[in-house]
Protein backbone atom coordinates (compact mmCIF):
# COMPACT_ATOMS: atom_id res chain seq x y z
CA UNK A 1 0.00 0.00 0.00
CA UNK A 2 2.72 2.29 0.58
CA UNK A 3 3.83 2.49 -3.04
CA UNK A 4 0.33 2.45 -4.41
CA UNK A 5 -0.91 5.49 -2.46
CA UNK A 6 2.36 7.57 -3.38
CA UNK A 7 1.92 6.92 -7.19
CA UNK A 8 -1.46 8.62 -6.39
CA UNK A 9 -0.06 11.83 -5.00
CA UNK A 10 3.19 12.42 -6.92
CA UNK A 11 1.08 11.84 -10.36
CA UNK A 12 -0.89 15.20 -9.15
CA UNK A 13 0.96 17.93 -10.23
CA UNK A 14 2.00 18.07 -13.87
CA UNK A 15 -1.07 20.43 -14.66
CA UNK A 16 -1.42 22.21 -11.23
CA UNK A 17 -0.01 25.66 -12.99
CA UNK A 18 -2.34 25.54 -15.99
CA UNK A 19 -5.53 26.35 -14.13
CA UNK A 20 -4.34 29.24 -11.48
CA UNK A 21 -8.39 29.60 -10.61
CA UNK A 22 -8.66 25.80 -10.63
CA UNK A 23 -5.85 23.97 -9.14
CA UNK A 24 -7.63 21.50 -7.19
CA UNK A 25 -9.49 20.65 -10.48
CA UNK A 26 -6.55 20.29 -12.75
CA UNK A 27 -4.44 18.26 -9.97
CA UNK A 28 -8.13 15.62 -9.89
CA UNK A 29 -7.65 15.52 -13.40
CA UNK A 30 -4.69 14.31 -14.03
CA UNK A 31 -4.44 11.91 -10.92
CA UNK A 32 -7.56 10.39 -12.66
CA UNK A 33 -5.45 10.21 -15.93
CA UNK A 34 -2.29 8.59 -14.85
CA UNK A 35 -3.90 6.45 -12.24
CA UNK A 36 -7.17 4.28 -12.99
CA UNK A 37 -7.75 3.34 -9.18
CA UNK A 38 -8.02 6.62 -8.08
CA UNK A 39 -10.77 7.18 -10.29
CA UNK A 40 -14.37 6.59 -8.82
CA UNK A 41 -14.93 2.87 -9.24
CA UNK A 42 -12.16 0.98 -10.81
CA UNK A 43 -11.97 -2.73 -11.70
CA UNK A 44 -8.59 -4.51 -13.04
CA UNK A 45 -7.70 -8.15 -13.28
CA UNK A 46 -4.29 -9.40 -13.85
CA UNK A 47 -3.41 -13.23 -14.86
CA UNK A 48 0.05 -14.14 -15.02
CA UNK A 49 2.15 -17.06 -16.62
CA UNK A 50 3.97 -19.84 -15.02
CA UNK A 51 6.96 -19.42 -12.99
CA UNK A 52 9.41 -21.60 -11.55
CA UNK A 53 9.35 -20.44 -7.91
CA UNK A 54 11.87 -21.03 -4.86
CA UNK A 55 11.74 -20.58 -1.40
CA UNK A 56 14.10 -20.08 1.85
CA UNK A 57 13.25 -20.14 5.56
CA UNK A 58 15.59 -18.46 7.39
CA UNK A 59 17.95 -18.35 4.64
CA UNK A 60 18.00 -21.63 4.02
CA UNK A 61 16.71 -23.25 0.64
CA UNK A 62 12.92 -25.38 1.43
CA UNK A 63 11.74 -25.81 -1.37
CA UNK A 64 11.26 -25.55 -5.52
CA UNK A 65 8.26 -25.58 -7.82
CA UNK A 66 5.88 -23.99 -10.74
CA UNK A 67 2.95 -21.48 -10.24
CA UNK A 68 1.40 -22.88 -12.83
CA UNK A 69 -1.56 -19.78 -12.81
CA UNK A 70 -1.79 -17.13 -10.98
CA UNK A 71 -4.68 -14.04 -11.28
CA UNK A 72 -5.37 -11.15 -9.11
CA UNK A 73 -8.83 -9.23 -8.83
CA UNK A 74 -8.81 -5.97 -7.96
CA UNK A 75 -12.18 -3.03 -7.31
CA UNK A 76 -11.01 0.22 -5.96
CA UNK A 77 -13.87 2.77 -4.72
CA UNK A 78 -12.81 6.80 -4.23
CA UNK A 79 -15.77 8.76 -2.66
CA UNK A 80 -15.78 12.33 -1.69
CA UNK A 81 -16.48 13.60 1.82
CA UNK A 82 -15.99 16.75 2.00
CA UNK A 83 -15.36 19.89 -0.04
CA UNK A 84 -14.26 22.96 1.15
CA UNK A 85 -15.83 26.08 -0.65
CA UNK A 86 -13.12 27.53 -1.81
CA UNK A 87 -11.99 24.04 -3.41
CA UNK A 88 -8.77 24.02 -1.35
CA UNK A 89 -9.50 21.42 1.34
CA UNK A 90 -10.78 18.01 0.36
CA UNK A 91 -11.42 14.66 2.09
CA UNK A 92 -11.73 11.29 0.40
CA UNK A 93 -12.82 7.66 1.34
CA UNK A 94 -11.18 4.74 -0.50
CA UNK A 95 -11.94 1.73 -0.35
CA UNK A 96 -9.99 -0.95 -1.92
CA UNK A 97 -10.64 -5.09 -2.49
CA UNK A 98 -8.13 -7.45 -3.58
CA UNK A 99 -8.08 -11.39 -4.47
CA UNK A 100 -5.31 -13.27 -5.07
CA UNK A 101 -5.51 -16.77 -6.81
CA UNK A 102 -2.88 -19.33 -7.02
CA UNK A 103 -2.14 -23.01 -8.86
CA UNK A 104 0.87 -24.78 -8.25
CA UNK A 105 2.60 -27.80 -9.97
CA UNK A 106 5.00 -30.12 -8.19
CA UNK A 107 6.70 -28.94 -5.32
CA UNK A 108 10.02 -30.57 -4.17
CA UNK A 109 12.29 -30.51 -1.37
CA UNK A 110 15.39 -32.19 -0.34
CA UNK A 111 13.39 -34.99 0.55
CA UNK A 112 10.32 -35.70 -0.65
CA UNK A 113 8.10 -34.72 -4.35
CA UNK A 114 3.86 -33.35 -3.42
CA UNK A 115 1.33 -31.05 -4.52
CA UNK A 116 0.02 -28.13 -2.92
CA UNK A 117 -4.03 -27.49 -2.74
CA UNK A 118 -4.98 -24.12 -4.81
CA UNK A 119 -4.65 -21.17 -2.87
CA UNK A 120 -6.73 -17.99 -2.49
CA UNK A 121 -6.25 -15.10 -0.30
CA UNK A 122 -8.89 -11.82 0.24
CA UNK A 123 -7.41 -8.49 1.19
CA UNK A 124 -9.45 -5.57 2.34
CA UNK A 125 -8.51 -1.83 2.91
CA UNK A 126 -9.96 1.33 4.08
CA UNK A 127 -8.06 4.45 3.46
CA UNK A 128 -9.13 8.11 4.72
CA UNK A 129 -7.62 10.98 3.27
CA UNK A 130 -7.21 14.86 3.64
CA UNK A 131 -5.83 16.75 0.85
CA UNK A 132 -4.79 20.47 0.94
CA UNK A 133 -3.71 22.87 -2.10
CA UNK A 134 -1.63 26.08 -1.31
CA UNK A 135 1.19 27.66 -2.55
CA UNK A 136 5.00 28.21 -1.10
CA UNK A 137 7.47 30.67 -2.95
CA UNK A 138 4.64 31.24 -5.36
CA UNK A 139 4.68 27.62 -6.52
CA UNK A 140 1.51 25.54 -6.20
CA UNK A 141 2.27 22.96 -3.34
CA UNK A 142 -0.11 19.97 -1.98
CA UNK A 143 0.06 18.07 1.41
CA UNK A 144 -1.43 15.12 1.78
CA UNK A 145 -2.26 12.63 4.81
CA UNK A 146 -4.02 9.89 5.29
CA UNK A 147 -4.96 6.70 7.57
CA UNK A 148 -5.43 3.35 6.45
CA UNK A 149 -7.16 0.16 8.06
CA UNK A 150 -6.44 -3.24 6.53
CA UNK A 151 -7.90 -7.00 6.95
CA UNK A 152 -7.78 -10.28 5.27
CA UNK A 153 -11.31 -12.42 5.14
CA UNK A 154 -11.01 -13.24 9.33
CA UNK A 155 -9.47 -10.03 10.98
CA UNK A 156 -8.82 -6.58 11.02
CA UNK A 157 -4.57 -6.55 10.80
CA UNK A 158 -3.05 -2.80 11.16
CA UNK A 159 -3.36 0.79 10.58
CA UNK A 160 -0.91 2.57 8.61
CA UNK A 161 -0.53 5.94 8.06
CA UNK A 162 1.33 8.43 5.11
CA UNK A 163 2.41 11.94 5.03
CA UNK A 164 3.42 13.74 1.78
CA UNK A 165 4.02 17.40 0.05
CA UNK A 166 4.66 17.94 -3.15
CA UNK A 167 6.14 21.20 -5.22
CA UNK A 168 6.00 22.48 -8.93
CA UNK A 169 9.50 23.69 -9.55
CA UNK A 170 9.07 24.45 -13.17
CA UNK A 171 5.81 24.61 -15.23
CA UNK A 172 6.06 25.26 -19.42
CA UNK A 173 3.86 24.17 -22.17
CA UNK A 174 5.63 21.17 -22.55
CA UNK A 175 7.83 20.68 -19.49
CA UNK A 176 6.94 19.99 -15.67
CA UNK A 177 9.12 18.99 -12.98
CA UNK A 178 7.80 18.49 -9.06
CA UNK A 179 9.55 17.21 -6.33
CA UNK A 180 8.36 16.44 -2.84
CA UNK A 181 8.82 14.03 0.10
CA UNK A 182 6.77 11.31 2.10
CA UNK A 183 6.40 10.45 5.43
CA UNK A 184 5.56 6.66 6.54
CA UNK A 185 3.89 6.14 9.35
CA UNK A 186 4.23 2.41 9.56
CA UNK A 187 6.74 0.22 11.98
CA UNK A 188 7.19 -2.57 9.06
CA UNK A 189 8.36 0.29 6.77
CA UNK A 190 12.55 -0.17 6.14
CA UNK A 191 12.65 3.55 6.11
CA UNK A 192 10.50 6.81 7.86
CA UNK A 193 10.44 8.90 4.65
CA UNK A 194 11.01 9.07 1.03
CA UNK A 195 12.31 11.61 -1.84
CA UNK A 196 9.51 11.82 -4.89
CA UNK A 197 9.76 13.71 -8.08
CA UNK A 198 8.33 13.57 -11.89
CA UNK A 199 9.61 14.81 -14.84
CA UNK A 200 7.21 15.14 -17.96
CA UNK A 201 8.00 16.28 -21.44
CA UNK A 202 6.11 16.80 -24.74
CA UNK A 203 8.97 15.97 -27.36
CA UNK A 204 8.51 19.11 -29.69
CA UNK A 205 7.30 17.88 -33.25
CA UNK A 206 6.06 14.53 -32.00
CA UNK A 207 3.12 13.50 -30.55
CA UNK A 208 5.23 11.16 -27.99
CA UNK A 209 5.58 12.32 -24.22
CA UNK A 210 8.05 11.38 -21.40
CA UNK A 211 6.14 10.30 -18.39
CA UNK A 212 9.10 10.02 -15.77
CA UNK A 213 7.95 9.32 -11.91
CA UNK A 214 10.68 8.05 -9.24
CA UNK A 215 10.40 6.23 -8.02
CA UNK A 216 7.49 4.21 -10.26
CA UNK A 217 7.48 4.67 -13.81
CA UNK A 218 9.37 5.44 -16.84
CA UNK A 219 6.47 5.64 -19.98
CA UNK A 220 6.48 7.07 -23.05
CA UNK A 221 2.94 8.16 -24.32
CA UNK A 222 1.42 9.21 -27.55
CA UNK A 223 -2.45 9.32 -29.04
CA UNK A 224 -3.78 6.30 -30.85
CA UNK A 225 -7.05 6.72 -32.54
CA UNK A 226 -9.52 9.45 -31.89
CA UNK A 227 -10.32 8.42 -27.94
CA UNK A 228 -7.49 5.99 -27.15
CA UNK A 229 -3.31 6.56 -25.94
CA UNK A 230 -0.94 4.15 -26.50
CA UNK A 231 1.68 3.72 -23.87
CA UNK A 232 5.24 1.26 -23.68
CA UNK A 233 7.97 1.67 -20.80
CA UNK A 234 8.19 -0.02 -17.57
CA UNK A 235 6.04 0.85 -13.76
CA UNK A 236 6.79 -0.73 -10.39
CA UNK A 237 4.42 -1.37 -8.20
CA UNK A 238 3.83 -3.30 -4.74
CA UNK A 239 1.23 -5.65 -3.24
CA UNK A 240 0.92 -7.63 -0.14
CA UNK A 241 -1.83 -9.43 1.59
CA UNK A 242 -2.21 -11.42 4.97
CA UNK A 243 -1.59 -15.48 5.40
CA UNK A 244 -2.74 -17.00 8.45
CA UNK A 245 0.06 -20.19 9.28
CA UNK A 246 -0.25 -22.88 11.19
CA UNK A 247 2.44 -25.77 10.33
CA UNK A 248 5.07 -25.97 13.50
CA UNK A 249 7.63 -23.57 12.20
CA UNK A 250 4.98 -20.85 11.69
CA UNK A 251 1.84 -20.02 13.96
CA UNK A 252 -0.49 -16.84 13.57
CA UNK A 253 -1.03 -14.19 11.42
CA UNK A 254 2.20 -13.05 8.41
CA UNK A 255 1.98 -11.05 5.97
CA UNK A 256 3.72 -11.08 2.51
CA UNK A 257 4.76 -8.03 0.82
CA UNK A 258 6.36 -7.92 -3.14
CA UNK A 259 8.13 -5.37 -5.33
CA UNK A 260 6.88 -6.00 -9.03
CA UNK A 261 8.38 -4.45 -11.69
CA UNK A 262 6.49 -4.69 -15.19
CA UNK A 263 7.63 -3.54 -18.75
CA UNK A 264 5.38 -4.12 -22.01
CA UNK A 265 2.90 -1.67 -23.54
CA UNK A 266 -0.74 -0.36 -22.79
CA UNK A 267 -3.43 0.64 -24.52
CA UNK A 268 -6.12 3.26 -22.83
CA UNK A 269 -9.40 4.08 -24.47
CA UNK A 270 -12.29 6.34 -23.26
CA UNK A 271 -15.25 4.18 -24.41
CA UNK A 272 -17.88 6.87 -23.26
CA UNK A 273 -16.44 10.23 -21.73
CA UNK A 274 -16.62 8.88 -18.47
CA UNK A 275 -16.28 5.13 -19.15
CA UNK A 276 -12.31 3.79 -19.36
CA UNK A 277 -11.06 0.89 -20.76
CA UNK A 278 -7.41 -0.58 -20.06
CA UNK A 279 -5.26 -3.25 -21.84
CA UNK A 280 -2.08 -3.75 -20.89
CA UNK A 281 0.69 -6.70 -21.40
CA UNK A 282 4.38 -7.84 -21.41
CA UNK A 283 6.69 -9.25 -18.48
CA UNK A 284 6.47 -9.05 -14.84
CA UNK A 285 9.53 -9.32 -13.08
CA UNK A 286 9.16 -10.24 -8.78
CA UNK A 287 11.74 -8.33 -7.62
CA UNK A 288 11.39 -9.01 -3.80
CA UNK A 289 9.05 -11.57 -2.33
CA UNK A 290 8.82 -11.71 1.28
CA UNK A 291 7.22 -13.23 4.45
CA UNK A 292 7.60 -11.45 7.69
CA UNK A 293 5.76 -11.50 10.77
CA UNK A 294 2.42 -9.17 10.70
CA UNK A 295 4.14 -5.47 11.55
CA UNK A 296 7.77 -6.32 10.94
CA UNK A 297 10.18 -4.63 8.65
CA UNK A 298 10.61 -6.30 5.48
CA UNK A 299 14.21 -6.91 6.21
CA UNK A 300 13.18 -9.03 9.09
CA UNK A 301 11.78 -11.81 6.85
CA UNK A 302 11.43 -15.66 7.86
CA UNK A 303 10.86 -16.92 4.16
CA UNK A 304 11.83 -15.57 0.76
CA UNK A 305 10.31 -16.59 -2.54
CA UNK A 306 12.45 -16.09 -5.89
CA UNK A 307 10.31 -15.87 -9.29
CA UNK A 308 11.34 -16.05 -12.90
CA UNK A 309 10.06 -13.32 -15.10
CA UNK A 310 6.94 -13.85 -16.33
CA UNK A 311 3.95 -13.00 -19.26
CA UNK A 312 1.12 -11.08 -17.77
CA UNK A 313 -1.98 -9.30 -19.10
CA UNK A 314 -4.49 -6.93 -17.59
CA UNK A 315 -7.97 -5.48 -18.57
CA UNK A 316 -9.39 -2.64 -16.63
CA UNK A 317 -12.51 -0.78 -16.79
CA UNK A 318 -13.10 2.32 -14.84
CA UNK A 319 -16.03 4.95 -14.39
CA UNK A 320 -15.21 8.30 -13.19
CA UNK A 321 -18.76 10.45 -13.35
CA UNK A 322 -17.31 13.09 -11.78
Amino acid sequence: MKISFLLMMIGSFPMLAQVKDSTSVAAGKEINDKFPTTRTFDIQYDQFGSSDLKTKIMGNAFEKGTVESHSRFKFAANIPLYQSAAKRFFITNSFRYKREAFSFGDIQNETSRYTRPDLDFHYFANTVTATYFSSLWKKPVMYNASATVDADQYHFQRVKGLASAIIVLKKTPVTTITVGVMLILDPSSIVPFAPIATYEHQFSNSPWKLDFILPQRLLLKRPLLENGRFSVGTELGSENFYLALNSTAFQGTYELNQLELRSGIAYEYAIRKSLIGTFKTGIANVLSSRITERGERTNRYVIDNKQDPQFYFNIGLSYNPF
